[in-house]
């Protein structure tokens, strides 16, 4: 039997019953079936157009549901989607365009005002919160095209903080980062987990076992049990063949041991 896990107690954000979803009636998710609990930090890992990105959008209400229901914090998609913080994979803008880091967190702010209204002194309070909590407030004056990766990609993890969410959407938040700012990152993603629910996309597996507290596996289907071991079974049933781990610059083999007659190695 499973260790009871620390968030069980803790009350549902997210329910998912039944969900499909697709695009020009071309199912992409499957019958998804998912309970997060406040303070969980979920990876989702899964092969190319397994229908993560979908799934996202679906809890953003940019995709609706074609069959099942989705509620965030109790609520319809549509009214819970306030609560959801999103920093997206591709978030580039001209390098050039002089745009302070401030300015860009800033924005973070647009969909919780009428529309024209000017910024106020409670969104500035709420911007630099969201910079202070990703070390970044000293640079907020900074164009935002001088910064490295890995400041960047801070300072859009501010802009969906500065929204004041339950939950955080990171889908690949790592890509293009070194491996020096990614160890920085993870460890601002436990910091912020204290506080916020955390649903993460990666391809790293490596990754996504060090830092996560609970993982599934996507690919069209979701296979997800609340625990944070991957299984061989899990892995091979969401990439149609055998998968064995070696997590570089990890001491340890992430998955247990197993029998297979072909390996993948990554």
């Amino acid at each position: 039997m499973a260790d009871t896990h620390p968030t069980d107690t803790l009350p549902e954000v997210i329910s998912i019953q039944r969900l499909w979803a697709g695009y020009d009636h071309e199912p992409v998710l499957e019958d998804i079936n998912l309970s997060v609990k406040a303070l969980d930090f979920i990876g989702l890992i899964g092969p190319n157009g397994s229908g993560k990105t979908t799934f996202f959008k679906v809890l953003l209400g940019l995709l609706p549901a074609s069959q099942g229901e989705v509620r965030i914090m109790g609520k319809s998609v549509i009214q819970g989607r306030r609560f959801i913080g999103y920093v997206p994979q591709h978030m580039e803008c001209d390098r050039d365009f002089p745009i302070s880091v401030w300015d860009v967190v800033q924005l973070g702010r647009l969909g919780r005002r009428r529309l024209l209204q000017r910024y106020t002194a409670r969104d500035s309070e709420y911007v630099a919160k969201a910079l202070h909590r990703v070390e970044m407030f000293s640079l907020r004056d900074r164009p935002i095209g001088q910064l490295s990766g890995g400041q960047r990609k801070r300072v859009y993890i501010a802009r969906a903080l500065a929204t004041d969410p339950k939950i955080l959407l990171l889908d690949e938040p790592l890509a293009g980062v070194d491996p020096h700012a990614e160890t920085h990152i993870y460890e601002l993603l436990k910091q912020l987990n204290e506080q916020v629910t955390i649903l993460m996309i990666s391809h790293d597996i490596g990754a996504i076992a060090s830092c996560v507290k609970t993982v599934g596996c996507l690919n069209r289907r979701l296979y997800y049990h609340g625990e944070k071991q991957l299984t061989p079974e899990m892995i091979e049933m969401v990439y149609q063949c055998p998968v064995d781990l070696i997590a570089h610059g990890v001491p340890h083999r992430v998955f247990s041991l197993h029998n297979l007659s072909q390996e993948i190695k990554q």
